[in-house]
Protein backbone atom coordinates (compact mmCIF):
# COMPACT_ATOMS: atom_id res chain seq x y z
CA UNK A 1 0.00 0.00 0.00
CA UNK A 2 1.50 3.42 -1.06
CA UNK A 3 0.95 6.45 1.08
CA UNK A 4 -1.98 8.09 -0.66
CA UNK A 5 -4.08 4.98 -1.02
CA UNK A 6 -3.27 4.83 2.86
CA UNK A 7 -4.51 8.37 3.75
CA UNK A 8 -7.41 7.77 1.04
CA UNK A 9 -8.34 4.68 2.78
CA UNK A 10 -8.28 5.64 6.69
CA UNK A 11 -10.10 8.86 5.39
CA UNK A 12 -12.51 6.86 4.15
CA UNK A 13 -13.14 4.85 6.98
CA UNK A 14 -12.66 7.83 9.06
CA UNK A 15 -14.84 6.84 12.45
CA UNK A 16 -15.21 2.70 11.24
CA UNK A 17 -13.76 0.59 14.10
CA UNK A 18 -14.29 -2.46 13.04
CA UNK A 19 -11.91 -4.40 10.14
CA UNK A 20 -8.76 -4.71 10.00
CA UNK A 21 -5.72 -2.07 9.10
CA UNK A 22 -2.48 -3.74 7.65
CA UNK A 23 1.02 -2.04 8.92
CA UNK A 24 2.04 -0.24 6.12
CA UNK A 25 -1.88 0.99 5.93
CA UNK A 26 -1.01 2.51 9.81
CA UNK A 27 2.62 3.39 9.47
CA UNK A 28 1.49 5.48 6.35
CA UNK A 29 -1.01 7.35 8.02
CA UNK A 30 1.35 7.88 10.80
CA UNK A 31 3.99 9.16 8.27
CA UNK A 32 1.31 11.25 6.25
CA UNK A 33 -0.36 12.61 9.68
CA UNK A 34 3.29 13.31 11.42
CA UNK A 35 4.41 15.05 7.94
CA UNK A 36 0.78 17.20 7.99
CA UNK A 37 1.48 18.37 11.48
CA UNK A 38 4.84 19.12 10.95
CA UNK A 39 3.86 22.12 8.01
CA UNK A 40 1.16 23.05 9.89
CA UNK A 41 3.08 23.61 13.07
CA UNK A 42 5.40 26.31 10.31
CA UNK A 43 2.53 27.79 9.28
CA UNK A 44 1.45 28.69 12.52
CA UNK A 45 3.90 29.71 13.60
CA UNK A 46 5.40 32.05 10.24
CA UNK A 47 1.75 33.24 9.26
CA UNK A 48 -1.42 32.55 11.54
CA UNK A 49 0.94 33.11 14.81
CA UNK A 50 1.83 37.06 13.28
CA UNK A 51 -1.57 37.38 12.17
CA UNK A 52 -2.92 37.21 15.45
CA UNK A 53 -0.08 39.71 16.47
CA UNK A 54 2.03 37.55 18.45
CA UNK A 55 6.04 37.22 17.38
CA UNK A 56 6.99 34.44 14.94
CA UNK A 57 7.19 31.06 17.24
CA UNK A 58 5.98 32.91 20.12
CA UNK A 59 4.65 29.96 22.62
CA UNK A 60 1.75 32.01 23.88
CA UNK A 61 0.11 32.51 20.46
CA UNK A 62 -2.01 29.25 20.62
CA UNK A 63 -1.65 26.99 17.62
CA UNK A 64 -5.02 27.53 16.52
CA UNK A 65 -4.23 25.70 13.18
CA UNK A 66 -2.89 23.12 14.67
CA UNK A 67 -5.19 22.46 17.26
CA UNK A 68 -7.93 22.25 14.88
CA UNK A 69 -5.65 20.03 12.57
CA UNK A 70 -5.59 17.68 16.05
CA UNK A 71 -9.05 17.96 15.82
CA UNK A 72 -9.44 16.58 12.81
CA UNK A 73 -7.06 13.67 12.86
CA UNK A 74 -7.89 12.58 15.93
CA UNK A 75 -11.04 9.89 15.23
CA UNK A 76 -8.94 8.57 12.80
CA UNK A 77 -6.01 7.96 14.22
CA UNK A 78 -8.12 6.21 17.03
CA UNK A 79 -10.11 4.06 14.22
CA UNK A 80 -6.84 3.22 12.49
CA UNK A 81 -4.88 2.30 15.81
CA UNK A 82 -7.81 0.06 16.75
CA UNK A 83 -8.00 -1.26 13.13
CA UNK A 84 -4.16 -2.09 13.30
CA UNK A 85 -5.03 -3.73 16.39
CA UNK A 86 -7.46 -5.97 14.86
CA UNK A 87 -5.13 -7.35 12.44
CA UNK A 88 -3.11 -8.66 15.02
CA UNK A 89 -6.08 -10.25 16.83
CA UNK A 90 -6.15 -7.98 19.43
CA UNK A 91 -8.70 -5.64 20.71
CA UNK A 92 -9.00 -2.15 19.89
CA UNK A 93 -9.37 -1.28 23.39
CA UNK A 94 -5.85 -2.16 23.95
CA UNK A 95 -5.09 1.17 23.37
CA UNK A 96 -6.71 2.61 26.08
CA UNK A 97 -2.69 1.23 27.27
CA UNK A 98 -1.45 4.66 26.05
CA UNK A 99 -2.17 5.58 29.73
CA UNK A 100 0.19 3.21 31.39
CA UNK A 101 3.30 5.64 32.24
CA UNK A 102 5.79 4.29 29.24
CA UNK A 103 5.27 0.87 30.00
CA UNK A 104 1.43 1.25 27.72
CA UNK A 105 3.34 3.22 24.87
CA UNK A 106 6.28 0.26 24.53
CA UNK A 107 3.84 -2.21 24.57
CA UNK A 108 1.47 -0.28 21.55
CA UNK A 109 4.74 0.47 19.68
CA UNK A 110 5.69 -3.47 19.87
CA UNK A 111 2.08 -4.54 18.53
CA UNK A 112 1.92 -2.08 15.92
CA UNK A 113 4.84 -3.13 14.00
CA UNK A 114 3.69 -6.90 14.17
CA UNK A 115 3.17 -8.84 11.09
CA UNK A 116 -0.61 -9.00 10.22
CA UNK A 117 -2.43 -12.61 11.39
CA UNK A 118 -2.30 -14.41 8.08
CA UNK A 119 -6.05 -15.75 8.20
CA UNK A 120 -9.03 -15.19 9.16
CA UNK A 121 -9.52 -14.04 13.38
CA UNK A 122 -12.65 -12.98 15.19
CA UNK A 123 -12.54 -9.06 13.76
CA UNK A 124 -12.29 -10.00 9.90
Amino acid sequence: MTLSQSVRSVLSKYATFTGRATRSEFWYWILFVFIVSLVVQLLDGVIIGPLLGFAPFASDAGDPLSMLVGLVFFIPNIAVAARRLHDIGRSGWWQLLIFVPLIGFIVLIYWYVQPSQEDQNQFG
